[in-house]
């Protein structure tokens, strides 16, 4: 082991590889540190520059607030003329330039018994100050925003943005303050006092606000309206909701959520626009819970650092080159017999299992690759040979599997309809295997002229065992049916004889049922199986079931016999739990009550159609997920009318009507 020389060390990899790793680690860690330094500052700065913003708008806006709040509490005063009003509205435009219009709005007849609208509004118009009297058939100002949030939250409110098209006819926001007037000794709302903020000035000034170079600021309602943003067709018309939704963006739904909350906060994005990594900075407003939002991209901020960055890695670049070009130098003539083994591994790889492998005597890692190359070139020759004997015992089981399945589905009935010249009756059957073979079974049959047998059964295994067992059980049943003539009896005779000798313990659950052509009476016997559903003009309902054990199990069980009338266009809804506990991808049943629900909302019709539903149902509410176990249904309906046989037509099963 002393005398092996390494090829890693002849080629001074090692050195390379320490010293980059080092290189690499200093430099991530001076650009993290930098970047971390650059960010936190770009934060501090939103935060004070967001802040500034903030109190300019708030600078604006309050006094509005207050000189508003002051009105109304001098229109408590009933003693006021129209003409006071008027020159209050026109105070309050001539007292704040931000202003556009101010109006009193009375309740109905609040000011004047025979008049329903009084409203003076004042606004801005051709360089002075305009009145006007509100309220008519087409502006009927009692049903606005402006008027009646004040009113039902009793307290003043900032309204949503909105175009005023009757009052102001531009687009605004409307600070309303509900004032009230002593009525018979009782204190009552009179009407509300308003400014109209124009949002032309707020608009401006945010657009005018400059983040670097492509950064912008936007502002949101209270509700998260777009009140100010580049792009024109947001303003007013989305919200940062609708356009969360629209682009699948949780992120910022969760933003506008927080914002509108009064929340702050400052993180990474994606700009819509170009796809740039950004920074968002957002925060409230403390009037009319309005947001400000900071958008501006990374590569913007981080400009220096990453000049800085590629500067260092360009310097680092060629000193790497230089060191490279040495070691390239020194390490050439120890690559020839890698080649030479790199053109036969390549050779091998094309599927030339033969070809030769040069042979080197070193006593490094080069030797050791050589005898690896050569032992793998034996083992994948021994691998393919062995492959291709266990594909073909493979593809001989699986035609084996197909035609057992082939045998097994030649047993069962699939000639539909089955007894073209018989009107009494029509019925339908279908089995889907979950595996090859499978071990769900159906059979009908007639007894005699007028009593047809019909069944379904499902094994309790899958796969070759079960097919066995229920090629077994459905001879059983055919062969005991035909010399006994009640279910019963028909199932203790087919269970002592399958758990005769059952080694295996399978067993099998069974439903029966005769049914007589001539009076509609179905006799039916149940070993643990899935009750059936009848479906009448009445509804659906499940057949009551004695809950007997399963057949084959063990001799000796005791099965009953019940019995219940089918009126004409009636069915019976035979199935196994393949389909009620097929599952979907969320590991959900199907369930007996969906299978109840699609068999009452379908249309009665033919057994093949109910069938078809139902097998189309499962599957849809299956989807992707792999079928696990088999679904078999065989649906009969009664097409003969009743005759007297000791039962009235319409006559339905009851408690009483099954067992004996």
């Amino acid at each position: 082991m002393l005398n092996r020389r390494s090829i890693t060390v002849k080629a001074v990899f090692l050195f390379m590889l320490i010293s980059t790793a080092i290189l690499v680690v200093v430099y991530a860690y001076s650009f993290s540190v930098s970047r971390k330094i650059i960010v936190d500052l770009a934060e501090e700065n939103s935060r004070s520059f967001g802040g500034n913003v903030a109190h300019l708008i708030t600078s604006k806006i309050t006094p509005i607030e207050k000189i508003v709040c002051n009105v109304a509490m001098a229109l408590e005063n009933p003693d006021l003329s129209e003409e006071a009003m008027t020159e209050l509205t026109r105070a309050i435009i001539a007292g704040n330039e931000s202003v556009f219009g101010s109006a009193i709005a009375f309740e109905p007849f609040g000011m004047f018994e025979d008049q329903l609208y009084f409203s003076p509004y004042s606004y801005r118009a051709d360089g002075g100050i305009a009145t006007m009297m509100l309220g008519n058939s087409e502006y009927r100002y009692f049903h606005l925003d402006w008027y009646q949030l004040p009113l039902l939250l009793e307290q003043p409110v900032w309204t949503e943005p909105y175009y005023d098209s009757g009052g102001g006819n531009v687009i605004m926001v409307t600070f309303s303050v509900p004032f009230y007037r002593e009525d018979h000794g009782m204190r009552r709302v009179a009407g509300v006092v308003t400014a109209d903020v124009s949002l032309a000035w707020l608009q401006k000034y945010i657009s005018d606000i400059k983040l670097y170079d492509t950064g912008y600021a936007m502002l949101l309602s209270r509700n998260g309206l777009v009140i100010s943003h580049p792009l024109q067709a947001l303003i007013l018309n989305e919200t940062i909701f609708s356009l969360a939704e629209s682009r699948d963006d949780q992120q910022l739904w969760d933003v506008g959520r927080d914002a509108v909350h009064g929340g702050t906060g400052f993180i990474n994005r994606t700009r819509y626009q170009d796809q740039k990594k950004s920074f968002m900075y957002y925060r409230s407003l403390p009037i009319g819970g309005w947001s400000l939002i900071f958008l501006f991209p990374q590569e913007e901020v981080l400009r220096e650092i990453t000049s800085l960055g590629w500067r260092t890695l360009a310097i680092n670049f060629f000193g790497f080159l230089v060191l490279s070009l040495a070691i390239i130098l020194l390490t050439r003539r120890f690559t020839g017999p890698l080649i030479k083994l790199s053109q036969s591994a390549r050779e091998i790889s094309k599927g030339n299992l033969d070809a030769e492998i040069p042979s080197f005597n070193a006593q490094d890692e080069l030797g050791d690759l050589t005898v690896s190359f050569s032992e793998m070139q034996r083992s994948l020759n021994d691998h393919i040979d062995q492959l291709t004997r266990t594909t073909t015992q493979k593809e001989r089981i699986e035609s084996e599997l197909r035609i057992a399945r082939n045998i097994q589905m030649s047993i069962l009935p699939k000639l539909f309809p089955p007894f073209p010249e018989r009107t009494e009756f029509d019925v339908f059957s279908l089995i889907r295997p979950a595996r090859e073979i499978g071990g769900d079974l159906y059979d009908f049959f007639f007894l005699d002229e007028h009593r047809f047998c019909f069944l379904i059964g499902d094994v309790s295994d899958k796969g070759v065992p079960a097919a066995f067992f229920m090629a077994v059980t459905k001879t059983l049943l055919k062969v005991i049916a035909e010399q006994y003539a009640d279910p019963g009896e028909i199932l203790i005779k087919v269970n002592n004889d399958l758990a005769e000798g059952n080694e295996s313990c399978m067993f099998v659950t069974l439903f029966i049922a005769i049914l007589d052509l001539r009076t509609g009476l179905v006799q039916v016997g149940n070993a643990g199986h899935n009750a059936p559903v009848l479906m009448t003009r009445d509804g659906v309902s499940f057949l009551p079931s004695p809950n007997e054990p399963m057949a084959g199990a063990m001799p000796g069980m005791h099965y009953t016999t019940q019995e219940f009338v089918m009126n004409t266009g009636e069915y019976l809804m035979l199935y196994t739990d393949g389909v009620t506990e097929a599952m979907n991808l969320s590991r959900e049943f199907y369930s007996e009550h969906r299978l109840l629900q699609e068999l009452g909302t379908g249309k009665k019709q033919s057994p093949e159609q109910i069938v078809r539903d139902i097998e189309k149902s499962v599957r849809d509410f299956s989807g992707e997920a792999e079928q696990s176990d088999d679904i078999t249904m065989l649906c009969l309906r009664f097409n003969s009318r009743f005759q007297e046989s000791g039962r009235r037509k319409g006559d339905r099963p009851s408690s009483g009507d099954f067992g004996r």
